[in-house]
């Protein structure tokens, strides 16, 4: 067990510039198995049932380890396929991670708590004392685990900052909360200018809408497979926060430039009928998690609601541009791969 690398990066420990943007304000860990195999422990931090306060801010908002599960299954039913394995655990926070880690520092931020529970923060900046330690009842813990992605020495990735990226101030505005035609701006500059990347964050902005992620200042690619990639969906634990509110405000990269994948939307036509609807779906996927149930049932049917705003955004789009110009279809072959079936046959 060790500090995730923006902890080192925080602690002066590594230079982790490259692949993270170190908040300050989390609390995870980097758990190594005993095939060397890695994941990412993030530890409950609030109960199920519990909402996130009106009056947070996202940047201030608690990550939930409940979220990153829950995102993983509904990025696998979209069909998206870009978050990494994730799934509920049990850890014993004394003998998974206290025993055996070599770090001093992460040792020395356990104690008893005076409900003789096995506690322990983090060193950082910001909400890392001790009135914000995370405690075992009285070892065992939940958390999410989530695969590591491959090394960046064998599959290099890009950290780009997300054109819909909202002010981390009380007060700014970024100018896609102002200019309804910001669209228009994003268009003419590369790569959004002649790739697919821009259908890409639509289906981010879509798949953060439904979770309720307000949180997507970047996001990561693999440079291997050039401008064309897909996007990876990483650091998920700040959705599924209230059930009772939807940000339309995620769903402007849709709303304002008027495009989706053909794939895309026969999915989330298809979630939408009665024999597939999402949240039944979700729940039937979300029971095979060793810490089910992981989402309760308010946050379970706000994903219907959700899914038919996003059907009616696409609607309001198709009535005034037409569906040949919304609707990118992604479903045909490029000539280079017909050509080639071609000579194989």
């Amino acid at each position: 067990a060790d500090y995730s690398q923006d902890e080192k990066a925080l602690l002066g420990a590594c230079d982790c510039s490259q692949i993270v943007k170190p908040s300050g304000v989390h609390l995870k860990l980097v758990l190594r198995f005993q095939d060397f195999g890695k994941a990412m422990f993030k530890p409950m931090r609030q109960r199920r049932e519990e909402e996130t306060p009106e009056d947070f801010f996202y940047f201030v908002d608690f990550q939930r380890h409940n979220a990153e599960i829950a995102a993983f299954h509904l990025d696998r039913i979209l069909d998206f396929r870009r978050v990494p394995p994730t799934v509920g655990r049990l850890i014993n926070v004394t003998k998974d991670i206290l025993e055996v880690t070599k770090n001093e520092v992460l040792q020395s931020v356990f104690f008893v708590s005076p409900a003789s529970n096995v506690c322990f923060f983090a060193k950082c900046p910001y909400m890392c004392k001790t009135e914000y330690a995370v405690c075992g009842n009285p070892h065992l813990l939940e958390g999410s685990l989530s695969a590591f992605l491959p090394s960046l020495n064998l599959a290099p990735r890009l950290s780009i900052p997300n054109p819909w990226i909202r002010s981390y101030s009380f007060d700014g505005k970024e100018e896609w909360e102002v200019n309804p035609l910001y669209c228009n701006t994003v268009r003419e500059i590369y790569p959004y200018s002649n790739s697919n990347r821009l259908l890409n964050i639509v289906d981010m902005a879509i798949f953060d809408f439904l979770i309720g992620n307000m949180d997507r200042h970047h996001y990561e690619m693999f440079t291997k497979f050039g401008d064309d990639g897909f996007l990876l969906h990483l650091d998920n634990a700040r959705g599924f926060g209230r059930h009772s509110h939807d940000e339309i405000s995620i769903l402007a990269p849709l709303s304002q430039c008027c495009i989706i994948k053909r794939t895309t939307l026969l999915r989330l036509r298809l979630l939408a009928e009665p024999e597939y609807r999402l949240s039944d779906v979700m729940r039937e996927s979300l029971l095979q998690d060793p810490l089910a149930p992981v989402l309760t049932e308010p946050h379970l049917l706000a994903l219907d609601r959700r899914l038919q705003l996003i059907l009616d955004a696409v609607g309001k789009c198709i009535d005034t541009f037409g569906e040949a110009t919304v609707v990118a279809n992604d479903t045909a072959q490029p000539q280079s791969a017909q050509h080639r079936a071609k000579a194989g046959t």
